[in-house]
């Protein structure tokens, strides 16, 4: 269950946010002829301006037109232009109905968190019932409470994570 919180506050700091850091191109896949790799380990990513991200390709200039192809392709509404091994990522200004779509997908985060919690809950109370025959039912039903106090308070934690994400991104124009 603290997992799925750990994962689920890294998708909200990683996907969702709406600065620009140079972190935010980490996760891009690039697809090169000898395998996938994640884009900060094929170029140097740095930030010449809020609204300017650029990708430093000198160390491997042959994977430069993958990379780029991956940054288009990447979900973040990037338009990045090469000029020879430099990719020059300029990043949009974040509109209002770009923020509503990442609350929406905050949304979407915190409820696949939730299913997971539930099919973690699930097995947990079918390994709890195999145990009937060496344990007493009062045993069996204060661990049962007990499973479901964990997930009361992580879904509680869930929600605290999703108002706070979402007040972040609607709140400031």
């Amino acid at each position: 269950m603290q997992a799925m919180m750990e994962s689920l506050k890294e998708d909200f700091s990683k996907n969702l946010s709406i600065r620009s850091s140079p972190g935010a191109l980490d996760h891009i896949t690039v697809n090169t002829k000898d395998g996938k790799f994640p884009l900060n380990q094929l170029g140097q990513i740095s930030m010449k301006s809020p609204q300017l991200l650029v990708v430093n390709m000198a160390d491997f200039p042959e994977s430069t037109a993958a990379a780029l192809k991956a940054l288009q392709e990447s979900r973040m509404n990037l338009n990045p232009e090469v000029d020879g091994t430099v990719i020059r990522v300029p990043v949009p200004k974040v509109t209002r109905e770009h923020r509503e779509n990442l609350a929406k997908l905050a949304k979407q985060l915190t409820n696949k968190g939730k299913d997971s919690l539930r099919r973690v809950r699930s097995s947990a109370m079918a390994e709890v019932k195999k145990s009937k025959s060496t344990v007493s039912e009062d045993v069996i039903r204060l661990i049962e409470k007990q499973i479901q106090q964990m997930v009361d308070d992580t879904v509680t934690e869930m929600d605290k994570q999703l108002a706070t994400k979402t007040k972040e991104l609607l709140g400031s124009e």
